[in-house]
């Protein structure tokens, strides 16, 4: 075991970050859920919100998407479409979403987190100018990580035992799919941190939604740290919390991998 591995990580200082020139994160997501405002749904509102984050997400794509709403026969798809404005940068890397009860920032092209959390200010400075929203419903931040799947025994040196479970047992090579969810409630009851991992077999995903399936196995890595619960939208409590929980999500990472994972995908620790 990693002697440098902190018993606790929810709660052990926070390390230095380390940059991998070729991170496996395929995918960073921060959101904020509020009260729907209807107003969202109609152009002549949204086109100030978009004027302030024109510069730097200039490709307007509407998307028309239908809920679930519970009828007399269980679940059934809405019959009023909600339209959530996305916002692109020209590299296609970055998007701001506007929808009528959340706002959010994502990436496939993360760097580190001051970067994105000085992206996610000023999306929540144009949506408090231009929005109002005025209560938070939840507040979260999603690091997804995949790594391509080359066998039981090179993985057995990326992360810890503990990790690998299955994996670094004598069946690991025969393990088609493996996968674990945990939910940590934070220090202080500052929110929750979820964490699912494991191995996933070809064209399969955890969540289609944010991952998309690949032509081979991987092990996903998906952590998620978010608080379900009211509180005013202020920006700079908003960003503390979000930067908190950033770094929580970064320190469990550290926890789970070990040196070797940072040197493969470019990391010096």
């Amino acid at each position: 075991m990693d002697t440098q591995r902190s018993p606790n990580p929810l709660a052990a200082p926070v390390p230095q970050e380390v940059h991998l020139e070729v991170a496996p994160l395929v995918r960073v997501v921060a959101q904020v859920r509020f009260p729907l405002v209807a107003s969202i749904e109609q152009r002549d509102f949204v086109a100030p919100f978009q004027e302030a984050v024109r510069r730097e997400y200039p490709a307007l794509r509407p998307e028309k998407t239908f809920g679930m709403v519970l009828g007399a026969n269980g679940l059934v798809e809405s019959q009023a479409p909600t339209t959530t404005w996305r916002f692109e940068d020209l590299s296609g890397n970055w998007r701001a979403s506007l929808a009528p009860s959340f706002v959010a920032l994502e990436t496939t092209r993360y760097s580190s987190r001051a970067d994105f959390l000085d992206r996610f200010e000023r999306l929540l400075r144009a949506t408090r100018d231009h929005v109002d929203p005025q209560v938070v419903d939840r507040l979260g931040i999603r690091y997804i990580d995949r790594v391509p799947w080359s066998g039981a025994e090179d993985f057995g040196r990326l992360v810890s035992a503990d990790v690998a479970g299955p994996l670094l047992w004598p069946v690991g090579d025969m393990v088609k799919q493996a996968i674990t969810q945990n939910i940590f409630v934070l220090p202080e009851d500052a929110g929750e941190l979820m964490v699912r991992w494991g191995l996933v077999p070809a064209n399969s995903t955890i969540d289609p939604s944010a991952v998309e399936p690949s032509d081979s196995p991987s092990w996903i890595l998906d952590l998620d740290a978010y608080a379900n619960r009211a509180q005013p939208f202020d920006v700079e409590a908003l960003l503390e919390r979000t930067r908190f929980f950033a770094e929580r999500v970064y320190t469990f990472f550290r926890w789970m991998v070990t040196e070797e994972f940072l040197r493969q995908f470019g990391g010096r620790p």
